[in-house]
């Protein structure tokens, strides 16, 4: 919402709307004494239970002058801000935090904070309550206008949240070209926004506007961090069998690195960091007989659904990937879907992004020789992905990997590696 410089200017100097708010920036070292953080909350809160809106920090809200925030005092500002959004507003929202420069009245362009905060499909309480916009202000919703609000957008949450547009008012030019054409068939729509929104990939907004959709920007974006931010792969292989941080010592991480980009490419870079810091054990008992660490079909099946089923609406969350001389550990965001029990994972299938998982159906996986794995497409919708983890890493292992739930929010998956010889 007015994305552009001159729109946001001539926005502010038509004072503050349904759509507007701003405020003067006040810190006190590296802390923000203004505005009141509960009170930032309500505005925030307020836009999310309306229409969406912006709020601009470093702007007087009585003479509307420019007034900016020190380039020393930005993080300080961005922070506070994603700070209250999750701390301070429940359901926690993610808007979109952006540095710019506007002019002062003297010409000199100075740093401004942007949030902008689109239409939530959830209701939030805020300090002062469940608020929405009226006008340049917010208020108190009556009982009656917050049971219809719950009522709309419990409604609205029945379309899943890959089907959603996300936040920012994305454009279709978001989605690269090379990455969505590649889903074409000979039978396809040659018409880019009609096959967009065939594929869920993108959605029509109330102003009848195509908008990129999560599962758009997760399979077709160069980067899809930049709608959301945790949607990537953190990777990590550890020295020895426990993370400790010993100074003295080598170092305790052998290999780290953060993997994004199209979900396809972070399932193929997860697997190769794997192969590349997984060991290999030789026995001579019967010849030379090499043993792999990891069966790599499992670790490749695990990482797709990891992939695929992980809660990409948590705030805060990623996927994490950890190697130790004695296991792989592989943390998703997210209880298991629809109310499964953990003891079931085995035997029932639920998919928790139906879009993503078609979209991977659809995508071939690249002839590499470390990519061991019998499937031809990423997915193949059979559910027989967890019973392969299983029992290819048993066969090599002995161990049956397990899979836990972590304090209701995070599925964890250890696969187990062979004893040494």
């Amino acid at each position: 919402m007015f994305d552009s410089r001159k729109e946001l200017l001539d926005k502010i100097r038509l004072e503050e709307d349904a759509f507007l708010e701003y405020k003067e920036a006040r810190f006190a070292g590296e802390r923000m004494t203004a505005p009141r953080r509960s009170s930032l909350a309500d505005e925030l809160a307020a836009f999310a239970n309306s229409r969406g809106g912006v709020f601009v920090l470093g702007v007087d809200d009585k003479t509307r002058d420019i007034l900016g925030i020190p380039i020393e005092r930005l993080d300080v500002a961005e922070r506070f801000v994603h700070e209250l959004c999750h701390d301070s507003i429940d359901p926690p929202i993610a808007p979109v935090i952006e540095r710019l420069e506007l002019p002062t009245v003297t010409g000199d362009d100075v740093a401004v904070v942007k949030v902008d905060v689109p239409r939530s499909l959830f209701v939030h309480r805020s300090p002062g309550g469940f608020l929405h916009r009226v006008g340049s202000a917010k208020r108190a919703m009556s009982p009656e206008d917050l049971a219809r609000l719950f009522q709309q957008r419990s409604q609205s949450r029945l379309i899943r949240f890959d089907e959603q547009i996300v936040a920012g008012d994305a454009a279709l030019d978001e989605l690269e070209m090379e990455l969505w054409r590649r889903l074409r068939t000979p039978r396809s729509s040659s018409e880019r926004e009609r096959f967009l929104t065939k594929l869920h990939m993108a959605r029509i907004d109330d102003e009848g506007t195509p908008r990129p959709t999560v599962a758009g920007v997760l399979i077709a974006a160069a980067d899809g961090r930049r709608w959301l931010p945790n949607a990537y792969i953190q990777a990590v292989a550890y020295r020895g069998t426990a993370v400790t941080v010993d100074p003295s010592s080598s170092p305790y991480q052998l290999d780290a690195t953060d993997i994004h980009g199209p979900l396809d490419a972070q399932i193929v870079d997860a697997c190769r960091f794997v192969a590349k810091n997984m060991k290999t054990a030789g026995f001579k008992d019967q010849g030379r007989l090499d043993r792999p660490q990891f069966d790599m079909s499992a670790v490749f099946e695990a990482v797709v659904n990891a992939v695929a089923h992980r809660d990409y609406s948590i705030y805060g969350s990623k996927i994490r990937l950890r190697m130790f001389d004695d296991r792989l550990e592989l943390y998703s965001p997210g209880a298991i879907p629809n109310s499964m029990d953990i003891g079931d994972i085995d035997d029932l299938q639920s998919t928790r992004n139906e879009v993503v998982a078609s979209l991977l159906a659809k995508m071939p996986v690249p002839d590499v020789a470390w990519l061991t794995t019998p499937r031809r497409t990423m997915m193949d919708r059979r559910g027989e992905g967890v019973r392969i983890i299983l029992d290819n890493s048993e066969r090599l292992s002995g161990r049956t990997p397990d899979y836990r739930l972590i304090g209701g929010e995070e599925l964890l998956l250890t696969i187990y590696a062979p004893s040494s010889p």
